[in-house]
């Protein structure tokens, strides 16, 4: 962590499962490095999955605490799950000034319940609820609703009309953007276009939450950054709040993730230069 905001990131971004299997990412274990990161002057997200392991776009299971609830209660637990999160931050010191409700949720979160192609109200209820609750706890924390492949606006207006049309909350739209060497251009600027149409249609700010290119192609995947950051950085209005990597730290086929800046070494790679900030 002293590492990456040496090299120029000033925000950490960490995910937190409801009750994981060994115990990473749970709520104690953020709170550690939340603190962590405010002690080094960091800013910081908190991305909650509402789920005991990963949710993405194949996966959003509910947490096996959760299973069986009716939907009164569902959105119950997540309120009380937010806010016992966000109340174990505040009574330590630590505010985050971002939240995420849910990951990546293209289509909703809490399947099957929260499913947006099956029920995109009960999807926008459930939204509320971790927006509610991120609110009464720390009013001034902006709220993000993240949805992957960044560069696809038909997906983001789907989403975000529907939410809309069913009186959904969010201040932030979160995009995830993983190019790969071949169309990474490209993409970036269906990204950019994307999200100057997300500021214009919703009247609300945008961030990419995600995005990475292969530890092994570091020369592009800085290239990629810099265009991205540069063009993010010229949106006008400074209406995209910034750029997070993920994940920076993994490295060499990292459980099987190849998309991190840190080479065989462990040590990172000049994909990460793009972050250098002048002070």
């Amino acid at each position: 962590m002293h590492l990456l905001r040496d090299l120029g990131m000033n925000s950490i971004r960490l995910r937190v499962w409801v009750n994981p299997k060994d115990g990473w990412c749970d709520k104690n274990d953020v709170l550690v490095k939340a603190w962590r990161a405010q002690q080094l002057g960091m800013r910081i997200m908190i991305d909650f999955h509402y789920s005991d392991s990963w949710a993405d776009p194949s996966k959003q299971t509910k947490p096996a605490a959760w299973d069986g609830l009716s939907f009164d209660a569902l959105k119950t637990a997540i309120a009380d799950y937010t806010k016992e999160v966000l109340n174990l931050l505040k009574n330590n010191g630590v505010t985050p000034e971002w939240v995420q409700v849910g990951n990546e949720t293209g289509n909703g979160m809490l399947w099957d319940d929260g499913k947006a192609s099956d029920n995109m109200a009960q999807y926008a209820a459930l939204n509320n609820a971790g927006y509610d609750a991120v609110k009464e706890v720390f009013p001034d924390t902006k709220v993000i609703v993240h949805v992957q492949e960044g560069n696809k606006n038909s997906l983001f207006r789907w989403l975000f009309d529907g939410l809309k049309a069913n009186g959904g909350k969010w201040d932030v739209i979160g995009m995830s953007l993983y190019p790969t060497a071949d169309n990474w251009e490209q993409m970036t600027t269906d990204c950019i276009a994307n999200m100057n149409d997300m500021i214009s249609r919703y009247g609300k700010e945008v961030m990419i939450c995600e995005t990475g290119m292969p530890w092994d192609d570091a020369a592009t995947a800085k290239s990629f950054l810099t265009s991205l950051i540069t063009q993010a950085q010229a949106i006008p209005d400074s209406q995209c709040l910034g750029v997070f990597y993920w994940e920076p730290e993994a490295y060499d086929n990292w459980k099987g993730y190849t998309l991190g800046a840190f080479d065989n070494t462990g040590a990172p790679t000049e994909a990460l230069d793009a972050f250098k900030r002048d002070e």
